[in-house]
């Protein structure tokens, strides 16, 4: 199958989508298991046995309470049987009389006293005749009866009378039975032999005992024993209250939000802990409500399994699960009552629940803690074929790291495992050599680079570097690694001998492998050496194979780099040569060529090494820092264009000149001679005062003369700025004509003889003599510009590509003499300046128009800008501030020091450093320079370092920085 028709292997699919589960996963998770399992079994029959257990003890303590209500029960009413007992042969049951019957109160009283569940004692009469007594125990019953403060009994009597009508009254008795009041009550009538208590006596030593009812008098629930006397038919009572009864269920509660209630057959409440629920008003009675009506779903639904026969039972209401239990209240002869006990079973098994949490954590803490066996177990079998799976998943997704690993128990897995890592690192360290050919620029840091990975994927010892030096015809050692055993610095070497590659001992019993680095044109580069051990690994003719394949990248590697840094410096030596060049031609402008680099960089350099302030952030990578060295090389590279003598023009007259117009001077000068000749011969002929009044006006005449040329010389050297009545005085100099006797058109160039023609009018030779002026501006003088050397530096030219913006002179050179002596500053004319000027617009287009490569893109703009101003008033492009970076800034500033305090031109003379600071300080409020970057410059004394080195010891002056400071703006806050 064609390479090109080959599957490619699907590795889009993630390990975990793989089926089949982990060794160390499965054997834990099999070991987990049957640990968890251990666990809930012990978990839950524990559970289920305490559960028990404790439904259990709830039953008993349900059946204690049980016991314990029906004893207290029994306690309330055994005394009040025996008290019954007693009273049945008391001599009231035979009384006739009401006052026979008072008299017997006080046994009555005292019953009462001993028994506080007593409520009253009572006898009827077969006649009707009815005598109650009641102790009133609290302020509410007082006032329920109407009864004075003091009253502590009531004795409530009904008597009839022949004529069968019964007469009710009310006797109060303090505590020591003293009558505090009588009152008859005629609405207190009632016969008591039509009673239940009444009917129900008889003879027989057990009383009769009623079922719980309201009483009518004082509204209470309780119940009534009654006993026939012995003596007679009278029926002697006791009525007994239960309201402690109701209390004693509260207080025998299992849980707090346990149920007891006391039910009849018919499921009336008779007691409840809340009895205001139980109690229902009918009329002046009251009704015990049913447990349907008590709506207690947990009681109804007991009393219903109760019914049914369960007595215990374990049922759920609304989701909730109770423990019932039904237990017979045998208190009440005669009347069959029920104690119904319901109580949640989330609160009876409230610890056993806490106590199952318990169990379940200390079984999950005890896996837990057996977790490291099985994890052990699964680890010891399965985790280094996980480990390798791993790697050789991540080596499948381009990930070729080796880790730290422990070794595993089975032999067969190391030996995979170490395969893999040879591989993994093998192949990481391959990875890591074309990273760094691909990254790092120094060959010497390249080289020892991909040594130490070379002799980590070869697995070897030690290894080194040797270049080959073509000079000296040897091997020089460039990069070192490991063991180095046998080599040196140097070696000698056979550049055109069989290719290395054999193995020979060293003296520490490794075998030393010698391979040379050629080039793509078989160009010896260098030689690799590597030391290993003696094994079979190494030993295998395919290792040497692949050490050789290998070592042809570090080959072509250094011949790149080798080629790069020949062009490198090739590039500098061009631009040295250029420089050499322009120092040639002038020789201070080579040296301001050099001077502004070496200022410019030393401040970029100290810019770079600030760490806070202003210029914290600013930093240079290699490639822009080498950018901007070679922008300050190049930023004057268009003055090879300048005319020399414009730049070099040290007076306003200086111009190429053609020296056929002096020669042709000396001959009218010789034309003067000879007419002088002739003259002085006529002089003696003169009267003597004639001839002294002629030599007189020659005298007067030649003082004006010399008068005027000193102060054409003076004006033509242009030191100090020209006034107006200087300009007016040049201009009258000028007016004074001569006599021109040859012909001026003879012995001219070309260039001039045609722009003299036509000034001339196509006439260019005139008739003689001529008068001229003796200072003029003539048309022949002014030299215009053709449209091919025209240059394209206005905004509105079409052919401005490169963003000039520089106002173009009307002619390209201007000799005119007056328009030359009359420069108010300096000696250039306008077109002079701009002849100087367009050395920038030169560099920019000689440097635009070069392939420079992008991490050098900003060299042209650089070198050029160097000029331009924080206004937008420089040139050549009128860039504002904030279109320069900072390293252009640098560059304007350097450019502008160097130019103050140059002492090499021959048009100034040179300046103090105070002098030239100062003046700078103005430029800067003047925004033609950065002021915070002069402010830097200032305050590091760079400017000290370079006086020291480059400035005259007369212009390294005292230097007032506060004062020179205080010239600037304030600094922006």
């Amino acid at each position: 199958m064609p390479l090109s028709e080959r599957p490619l292997p699907d590795t889009s699919d993630d390990d975990a989508s793989l089926p089949g589960l982990p060794v160390r996963f499965g054997i834990s998770a099999l070991v987990m298991a049957g640990m968890i399992l251990l666990a809930v079994v012990l978990v839950s029959v524990g559970w289920w046995g305490a559960r028990q257990v404790l439904l259990d003890m709830a039953e008993r303590s349900a059946e204690d309470a049980g016991r314990i209500m029906t004893e207290r029960s029994r306690r309330i009413i055994d005394p009040a049987v025996a008290t019954l007992r007693q009273l049945a042969f008391d001599p009231i049951t035979q009384a006739g009389t009401v006052d026979e019957r008072l008299t017997r109160i006080a046994a009555f009283s005292i019953d009462m006293v001993a028994n506080p569940l007593v409520s009253a004692v009572y006898v009827g009469y077969p006649n009707g005749d009815f005598l109650l007594v009641r102790a009133l125990r609290g302020a509410e019953q007082r006032e329920f009866f109407g009864a004075p403060a003091a009253t502590a009994f009531l004795v409530q009597t009904i008597t009839v009378n022949g004529a069968g009508q019964p007469k009710g009254q009310y006797r109060f008795y303090s505590a020591e039975l003293k009558l505090l009041a009588l009152e008859d009550q005629p609405a207190y009538r009632f016969d008591p032999r039509t009673r239940p208590w009444y009917a129900s006596a008889d003879r027989s030593l057990a009383p009769a005992i009623s079922a719980p009812y309201v009483f009518f008098t004082t509204r209470q629930i309780g119940i009534s024993l009654s006993q026939r006397a012995r003596n007679s038919d009278a029926v002697v009572a006791i009525d007994m209250t239960l309201d402690d009864l109701a209390a004693s269920l509260g207080n025998l509660r299992l849980t707090p939000h346990s149920e007891l209630a006391l039910v009849d057959e018919n499921d009336k409440v008779i007691a409840y802990g809340d009895m205001g629920r139980v109690l229902e008003q009918d009329g002046d009675n009251f009704r015990f409500r049913s447990l349907a009506e008590l709506d207690v779903s947990s009681l109804s639904l007991l009393s219903a399994k109760s019914r049914a026969g369960e007595q215990r039972a374990l049922y759920d209401v609304n989701g909730r699960e109770w423990l019932g239990l039904s237990l017979p209240f045998n208190v009440i002869d005669g009347h069959t009552l029920n104690l119904l006990i319901a109580a949640p079973g989330d609160e009876l098994l409230g610890q056993l629940d806490r106590n199952r949490k318990t169990l379940v954590l200390v079984a999950l803490l005890l896996v837990i803690a057996f977790l490291p066996l099985g994890w052990w177990a699964g680890r010891a079998i399965g985790r280094s074929m996980e480990r390798l799976a791993l790697q050789v998943g991540r080596m499948s997704r381009f990930d070729f790291r080796t880790q730290d690993r422990k070794r595993s128990v089975l032999r067969e897995v190391n030996m995979l495992t170490q395969m893999v890592d040879h591989v993994s690192l093998t192949v990481e360290a391959f990875l890591d050599i074309s990273a760094i050919l691909s990254t790092e620029i120094h060959v010497e840091e390249m080289l020892q680079q991909v040594l130490e990975k070379f002799v980590q994927a070869t697995r070897c010892d030690g290894g080194a570097v040797y270049l080959w030096q073509r000079e000296s015809r040897q091997m020089q050692r460039a990069a070192a690694y490991g063991q180095q055993c046998g080599l040196t610095d140097t070696m000698a070497y056979e550049e055109h001998g069989p290719a290395a590659g054999t193995a020979r001992e060293t003296d520490d019993n490794r075998l030393r492998v010698e391979l040379d680095l050629r080039g793509r044109n078989g160009s010896l580069e260098g030689l690799l050496v590597l030391m290993h051990a003696h094994d079979s690994a190494h030993e295998d003719p395919r290792f040497l194979a692949f050490a050789r394949r290998l070592s042809g990248m570090l080959a072509v590697a250094i011949e790149t780099r080798q080629l790069i840094a020949g062009q490198k410096a090739l590039l500098e030596s061009l631009i040295r040569l250029m420089a050499d060049a322009i120092d040639a031609k002038s020789p201070y402008t080579g040296g301001h060529c050099e001077r502004v680099p070496h200022l410019a960089i030393m401040l970029v350099e100290s810019l770079e090494q600030e760490r806070d302030g202003r210029y914290a952030d600013f930093s240079l990578n290699e490639d822009q820092r080498y950018a901007f060295q070679l922008a300050a090389l190049l930023h004057d590279c268009g003055k090879v264009t300048s005319p020399e003598h414009i730049v070099d023009k040290a007076t306003k007259l200086e111009v190429i000149h053609n020296r056929i117009h002096e020669v042709r001077m000396r001959f009218e000068v010789l034309w003067r001679d000879a007419e002088l000749e002739l003259l002085h011969e006529y002089l003696p002929a003169l009267a003597p005062a004639q001839a002294e009044a002629l030599r007189l006006r020659l005298e007067e005449r030649r003082k004006r003369l010399h008068k005027d040329f000193a102060f054409v010389a003076q004006c033509n050297v242009g030191g100090e700025a020209m006034s107006e009545q200087a300009i007016a005085q040049l201009r009258q100099i000028a007016a004074q004509t001569w006599q021109r006797h040859f012909d001026d058109s003879l012995g001219l160039a070309d260039e001039e003889a045609r722009r003299l023609a036509a000034a001339r009018g196509g006439q260019p030779a005139q008739a003689l003599p001529q008068t001229e002026q003796l200072l003029a501006d003539r048309p022949e003088h002014m030299v215009a510009w053709d449209e091919e050397h025209r240059p394209a530096v206005e905004r509105d030219d079409p052919r401005n590509t490169l963003g000039f913006n520089m106002k173009l002179p009307r002619y390209r050179q201007n000799m005119g003499e007056l328009h030359n002596l009359t420069v108010r500053r300096g000696t250039l004319t306008e077109e002079d300046r701009f002849a100087i000027n367009n050395h920038i617009v030169q560099t920019l287009v000689m440097l635009k128009s070069l392939p420079w490569p992008d991490s050098l893109k900003s060299v042209p703009d650089t070198a050029a800008n160097h000029h331009e101003k924080m206004d937008g008033t420089g040139y050549p492009r009128g860039l504002l501030a904030g279109d320069l970076p900072l390293q252009d800034r640098v560059m304007a500033l350097a450019d502008v020091f160097e130019a103050l305090t140059a002492a090499d031109r021959p048009y100034k003379p040179a300046k103090t450093l105070s002098e030239s600071l100062r003046i700078m300080a103005f430029m800067c409020r003047d925004r033609h320079l950065d002021a915070d970057l002069f402010r830097y410059f200032l305050r590091s004394r760079l400017w000290q370092n370079y006086a020291d080195d480059m400035l005259r010891p007369a212009q390294r002056d005292e230097v007032d920085i506060a004062g020179i400071e205080a010239l600037l703006a304030p600094p922006p806050a």
